[in-house]
């Protein structure tokens, strides 16, 4: 058995992919899940957006796109579909390379994953050495809480944790701050009060988690 598993990260600019071209159009931030190839080479495509109309018509005047479903949970639309053109992603994958996520922003993708061993990590990296548009970003350890969400481990909901993976990715929490909550808030395609909401809450619910919940019997102090 192999004990070791490396979680890789690439960046893939200039896939002219339905969902890569979609988010360059549209403006859109999309969060896809790993797509599966049929034996007719089609592919089945299943992500989520924040409500776009403009991102919808898009999809729907796009030839390559069919039967394209939508349903709403928490404020955010999900997608699933059938798309008849793939994408750089199944060159990985036919490599070895085992999707965890996959966000498309402004026509490229971030692309994060698992390998296991280094023989599979090499043919990994020697596919996308070989894929134009294709570029490492990191190469790191798998740590055994990355086995579980952060969603599912800290019971919060989509939203939350997007946000948050959002905020810490742009520097939101760094001293001094890298980012402001509106320039967050427009990645994310939502405005600055529905990210500040969905911020606190996580918070809170991370909190309550972490710290247990507040005993209000309990006096002030001064220092607060």
């Amino acid at each position: 058995m192999i004990e070791e598993c490396l979680m890789v990260e690439f960046r893939i600019e200039g896939d002219d992919c339905p969902l890569a071209d979609a988010s360059s159009a549209t403006g859109t931030s999309i969060e896809a899940a790993p797509p599966l190839l049929r034996d007719d080479r089609n592919v089945l495509l299943r992500f989520s957006a924040q409500a776009s109309d403009d991102l919808i018509d898009y999809l729907d005047g796009d030839d390559r796109i069919r039967y394209l479903y939508q349903s709403v949970t928490d404020g955010r639309y999900n997608y699933r579909c059938l798309s008849l053109q793939q994408c750089v992603v199944h060159k990985l994958i036919s490599a070895g390379f085992m999707v965890e996520s996959l966000t498309y922003r402004n026509g490229n993708a971030i692309l994060t994953g698992a390998v296991v061993g280094h023989e599979i990590l090499q043919t990994v990296m020697e596919t996308a050495g070989e894929t134009v548009g294709v570029k490492l970003q990191r190469v790191y350890a798998l740590r055994a809480t990355e086995d579980a969400s952060i969603a599912q481990q800290w019971d919060l909901t989509p939203a939350q944790a997007e946000s948050l993976r959002y905020a810490v990715e742009m520097g939101y929490f760094v001293v001094p701050r890298q980012t402001t909550a509106s320039e967050v808030a427009a990645e994310l395609g939502i405005s600055k009060s529905a990210f500040l909401e969905r911020l606190h809450r996580a918070q809170h619910s991370l909190f309550t988690q972490l710290f247990g919940a507040a005993d209000n019997s309990r006096p002030d102090d001064d220092g607060q």
